[in-house]
């Protein structure tokens, strides 16, 4: 019993023995080597690099790449035709190896084997030979009885590029636009060829909606692959889409010349071709036809399902310009109308802007215009905010103003509403010399004249005139209530004199800076 106990415990620790060394060998193998690059990926006859390294000084170097004998490398020994050392030597713990040329042969795991302080280290590389891919092929989900599409009918087909290594990147054109609306991603399909060699084919699904654009143009699958060398594979497919007329907003044609010879021209899209006829003042003229000073031409085909429809108008009168033409178009799919107007006008400039916003710029200036016009004549005569300045006495209260002039100013009475535009933005500083009360009557030599004592003579003394200036003064004259008590509007008329004083010769004027 003791015996088998003691062989029982020895199995045991023999198992932890091994168990604790197979730990430290993929300790060794996963935490040193370092492989790069990890995959590498070249084409048959191509040069490929492939290096193992390791922190330490290496004893030799072995590698082991598919259908090939192992390679004993060194910098020192070159004796493998078609490979060569690659690295910078093995006291600085590397090795690799320079394939001059891949074959198929070598698809698959390279192996490097290193070997230092009594251990050997492994590492491994994909290598991939790349093979192009067969030629793409459209599978089309959405068939037509008559070979033609129409519109908002959903597409569904999908592009396959099989038999490549590595797989292939598959996209989808309308002509030369890329489409990306419907498109789904890339399903890799993997397939064992002969020897155990994987070959990828690629499919991409497309489900998009049938547009009027899509007509006559070509749907493009176009495969890209490292092997294509920069010239992708591809398999193609025309669009036949059968649409009636499609409608456009009212159509407007400008620039046309009264007395000559009007064309309007109308741009329509239809497959196939429609039938056409204008109306004109509720008189159909069929394409191809005549009638009066009117004329149908037949729908010029454009490509692509667009076509030209044309109506001559002969002496283009100003009438003309007046009435709303009409268009009516029609295939086996439906019958569309299209509203025309014509101007002699010259188009309005469509990246400008329109004609609300000029006419916004052109009454907004007129506003400004205005406003500056009406300060300018407030500050010129004293209104609204620039009433009262530059007055010397304040109006008594219970006073009248007179509103006549003397006889000799009568004949300019105009010009107290002269502008002055020197003066609207300098005004002049005005210095009051002396007042005197005087309540005794005013000479006269009007017998009969009773006009009342003046409230006061008011002296202005001013700069005087330059040469050639002309100023302008105003002054308003203050009256005292009539003494009258019989006729309290007796006075009528009341005259003043403005008195200018001129400075003395001898006083020097002072310097203007």
């Amino acid at each position: 019993m003791e015996v088998k106990l003691g062989l029982k415990n020895f199995n045991i620790l023999m198992l932890i023995a091994i168990a604790v060394f197979s730990t430290d060998i993929k300790s060794v193998q996963g935490q040193r080597v370092d492989v790069q690059p990890r995959n590498v990926t070249a084409l048959e006859g191509e040069k490929a690099d492939i290096l193992c390294r390791w922190g330490k000084p290496l004893q030799y170097c072995r590698i082991v790449i598919p259908n090939e004998k192992a390679l004993n490398l060194s910098p020192d020994w070159d004796k493998t035709p078609g490979f060569q050392y690659f690295g910078e030597g093995l006291n600085k713990g590397q090795c690799g190896v320079s394939i001059q040329s891949v074959r198929n042969g070598h698809h698959g795991t390279v192996k490097c084997y290193l070997g230092a302080d009594g251990e050997e280290l492994e590492g491994q590389i994909g290598l991939t030979v790349a093979l192009a891919p067969l030629r793409p092929e459209l599978e089309l989900y959405t068939k037509s009885e008559t070979g033609a599409y129409q519109i908002g009918q959903q597409f569904h087909a999908a592009c396959i590029s099989r038999d490549g290594r590595p797989p292939s990147n598959i996209t989808f054109y309308l002509d030369d636009e890329p489409i990306t609306e419907g498109v789904e991603a890339d399903e890799i399909i993997e397939s064992i060829a002969s020897k155990n060699t994987m070959l990828y084919t690629t499919r991409k699904q497309i489900r998009r909606y049938i547009q009027a654009s899509d007509d006559r143009r070509t749907l493009i699958c176009r495969s890209h692959h490292i092997a294509d060398r920069g010239q992708p594979q591809e398999a193609r497919m025309q669009f036949q889409v059968r649409f009636q007329p499609q409608p456009l907003p009212e159509i407007k044609v400008y620039g046309v010349i009264l007395g000559s010879d009007a064309v309007i021209n109308a741009t329509i899209k239809a497959n196939p071709r429609p039938r056409t006829e204008w109306i004109v003042d509720g008189i159909a003229i069929p394409q191809g036809t005549q009638n009066g000073r009117y004329e149908s031409y037949e729908p010029i085909d454009l490509g692509s399902g667009v076509f030209n429809v044309s109506l001559t108008i002969a002496s283009l009168t100003l009438e003309d310009t007046t009435k709303m033409y009409y268009l009516k178009a029609s295939n086996e799919f439906g019958t569309q109308e299209y509203s025309v107007r014509i101007s002699s006008s010259e188009a309005a400039a469509v990246n400008g802007l329109d004609t609300a916003a000029i006419i916004g710029i052109v009454v907004g200036v007129a506003v400004l215009i205005i406003i500056v016009v009406l300060v300018v004549v407030a500050r010129a005569t004293g209104k609204w905010c620039f009433a009262g300045k530059g007055n010397t006495s304040s109006k008594p209260q219970g006073s009248e103003t007179s509103d006549t002039e003397s006889a000799d100013l009568k004949q300019s009475k105009f010009k107290k509403y002269q502008i002055n535009f020197e003066g609207l933005f300098k005004k002049k500083p005005q210095k009051v010399v002396d007042v005197e009360k005087n309540n005794a009557e005013a000479p006269t030599d009007d017998p009969n004249d009773d006009a009342a004592p003046s409230e006061a003579t008011v002296i202005i003394e001013d700069d005087p005139p330059k040469s050639g200036e002309r100023n302008l003064v105003y002054a308003e004259l203050m009256l005292k209530p009539s003494e009258d008590a019989n006729n309290p509007n007796k006075n009528a008329t009341e005259y003043a004199e403005i008195v200018y004083v001129n400075p003395p010769s001898d006083q020097k004027q002072p310097d203007k800076k």
